[in-house]
Order: structure tokens, then sequence, then C-alpha cells
């Protein structure tokens, strides 16, 4: 966060305050920075990659798209009923195919940015 400095002890600050909540503090110096290890750089073999969970979620909706088609698709509307594996077409989120339903005026849609609960009738 950004902060003001209020007063200073020779050329240190001594006082801050926070310009978002307006708080008066101690100045705290940053983290100290770590030395960093000399570690052996990892082979590919043994090199763990993590997998952006949104990353999945989109390939499951490029999948479903290829398989339904985008002519099928009906208007989303609030009111409307929906079935799992419906192919909705959202004004902001584009194409989506319903996911599951939520309760008894909830959809889970799947639309290319990822997975949106939405109300429906």
């Amino acid at each position: 966060m950004n902060h003001t400095i209020v007063s200073m002890v020779q050329a240190r600050p001594a006082r801050v305050q926070c310009n978002t909540c307006g708080g008066v503090h101690n100045y705290r110096s940053g983290k100290p920075t770590r030395p960093t290890a000399s570690a052996p750089p990892k082979t590919s073999a043994t090199r763990q990659t993590r997998k952006d969970p949104g990353h999945s979620a989109h390939q499951e909706w490029v999948s479903l798209q290829l398989d339904q088609g985008a002519a099928k698709a009906t208007v989303y509307n609030m009111q409307a009923r929906y079935k799992v594996g419906d192919l909705v077409k959202h004004a902001k989120f584009g194409l989506g195919v319903v996911k599951a339903l939520s309760g008894a005026n909830k959809v889970e849609i799947l639309f290319e940015e990822g997975l949106k609960l939405l109300r429906c009738g």
C-alpha cells in the first residue's frame, strides 16, 4: 500500500500514514530479501507443471462447442428453463453449455472464460 511519511528521525522515516485507510503507524521497512540458494536446475523429467484450472474448463468448453454447433444456441433468458447440455447464447459471456442445475432457480453454465452461476426460471 502507498503511505505518506508523517515524521522522520535523521534520514529514516519514523511514522507513516496509509493513503488508503488513513491509519498512522510506525514505519516498517520491506521484508528482507533472502539470498537465493544455489539449487541444481531441474530437468524436464523432474519438473512438475501446474495446470491452470481455467485451462481445463476452456478445453472442455471448446470440445462441447465443436459437438453442438452455435446454430442450436438459444438466447439466455432469466425466466427460461434449461436442462443439462443445452447450448446458450449470453449477451456478455457468449456461447455456453449448461453443466448443472443448481437449486430451484440457478443453473451452472460453462462459458469460454469459465463456469458461471446464473438465474433461471
